[in-house]
């Protein structure tokens, strides 16, 4: 009976299954080392070795290029002085940008409208020319102003000088020239040069200087519709022609009104049949046109069948 008693006493299923978890999660203390079991895997998380040292080495040059654009982004507001209002010499307002001193420009410019301060004038300066172009709409070229270094061109359908009240002072256009001041004056030793035909109501010179009007290998001609005026307050006229000088008038009479009228080189004639004891000439025409002079007596002394005219024929 007691053997059977003892065999009761042994520790059950359920004992034993909680005896086994019990030594499974034993903790360990200090002095103590817990066995695992050999067929475990290991897992490391990260960057290690190589690629570790080139991400280090790519974050450290990114850094260097940031510090190096900051350096140079400083560097340059320095030296372009840029400023709340502007850079350099440029300032930014409300009526728009303003240069102050000198300027340069590498490419074209285009403005609504440039003036200078008021207690400077404007100064368009280039090594080889200044070029001022219009365009219209579509972009074509209506009107360009180049001044060169030898020459100043303009082209454009008209070109007009204006005075400070608005009064045209000079116009040229295909068709003419326009001169809207009250004198034209010319100050050349040589004069006014003119091709063709010159149209105005007054030429005089200046006060104290002769007045020359010359054609050296032509004709020259004054034509008016009532009249030509050739006056000299002072001094004498003279005309001069390598060939013959015409006095011609279409509808009225030539009138030379002086004190004395002189022909010095005029041919003189014969006397005539009464004689005078006074120095006095008449003027004779010969048929063909030509004048001699003949000592005057109390009748006409020009004959027709005079020498003068025989000689001329």
């Amino acid at each position: 009976m007691k053997r059977d008693a003892v065999n009761d006493s042994s520790p059950g299923p359920r004992e034993v299954l909680q005896q086994m978890v019990r030594e499974q999660y034993t903790t360990t203390t200090q002095g103590t080392s817990l066995e695992r079991p050999e067929n475990q895997y290991v897992y490391k998380i990260g960057i290690y070795g190589w690629r570790k040292r080139c991400l280090y080495l790519f974050v450290l040059l990114l850094l260097i290029i940031l510090v190096v654009n900051f350096a140079l982004t400083i560097w340059i507001l320095k030296v372009m002085w840029f400023s709340p209002t502007g850079m350099g010499h440029l300032r930014v307002t409300k009526d728009g940008l303003r240069l102050e001193g000198e300027s340069e420009f590498l490419f074209p410019l285009y403005a609504k409208e440039i003036h200078s301060r008021l207690d400077s004038s404007l100064l368009l300066q280039s090594t080889q020319n200044v070029t001022v172009n219009a365009r219209n709409s579509e972009g074509e070229v209506t009107g360009r102003l180049k001044v060169g270094p030898k020459m100043v061109e303009v082209h454009s359908q008209q070109f007009q000088i204006n005075s400070k009240d608005g009064r045209p002072l000079f116009t040229v256009d295909e068709k003419e020239v326009v001169v809207g001041t009250d004198k034209l004056r010319v100050t050349g030793p040589e004069g006014a040069l003119f091709e063709h035909s010159v149209e105005t109501p007054l030429v005089r010179a200046d006060p104290f200087q002769d007045l020359r009007l010359e054609s050296p290998t032509r004709s020259l001609s004054m034509d008016a519709p009532r009249g030509v005026h050739i006056k000299a307050n002072s001094g004498k006229i003279e005309a001069l022609s390598q060939m013959d000088i015409k006095l011609h008038s279409s509808d009225g009479m030539l009138v030379l009104d002086a004190a004395t009228v002189c022909l010095p080189k005029l041919v003189q004639g014969t006397r005539g049949h009464s004689g005078s004891s006074q120095r006095l000439y008449e003027i004779c025409v010969c048929p063909d046109g030509k004048l001699y002079l003949s000592v005057a007596g109390v009748g006409s002394t020009c004959q027709e069948n005079s020498s003068v005219c025989q000689k001329s024929t």
